[in-house]
């Protein structure tokens, strides 16, 4: 006598749960993730512990340690910094100015660039920074 079974039910595995749980992941992954910006041009950025991000889109002033003045990574003379920057409040009035100054710039110069940014008539500015290694 044969008392064991004769009809085994096939096992099969629902990968309905496992897909909606990668799904949910992958969306966590992506919306918690932040992106770091660089312009690409070479700026040394002096070292500060607070940690601020401005939101959205930004207008930036890059001052280098050779003189060399770029508005939204396009060159500028900076005799020319206050017509430039005229112009570009009328395309992006109300935005974050943020400057980016070599720390080798002497202060002087980045007063004058922020003095020009709020003669142009842009009310929010910041300076950008890195954080110090640990």
């Amino acid at each position: 006598m044969n008392f064991g079974r004769s009809n085994q039910d096939d096992l099969t595995l629902d990968m309905t749960p496992l897909i909606d749980v990668v799904f949910q992941l992958l969306i966590f992954f992506m919306v918690t993730t932040t992106f770091a910006s660089s312009s690409g041009i070479g700026v040394k950025l002096p070292e500060a512990k607070a940690k601020e991000v401005a939101p959205g889109h930004v207008l930036e002033i890059t001052l280098t340690a050779k003189g060399e003045l770029y508005l939204d990574k396009q060159q500028v003379e900076t005799t020319a910094l206050d017509s430039a920057l005229a112009a570009a409040a009328k395309d992006h009035a109300g935005e974050v100015v943020v400057i980016r100054a070599d720390g080798a710039v002497p202060h002087g110069t980045v007063v004058k660039a922020m003095d020009a940014a709020r003669t142009a008539g842009f009310l929010k500015l910041a300076i950008a920074t890195r954080t110090p290694p640990q």
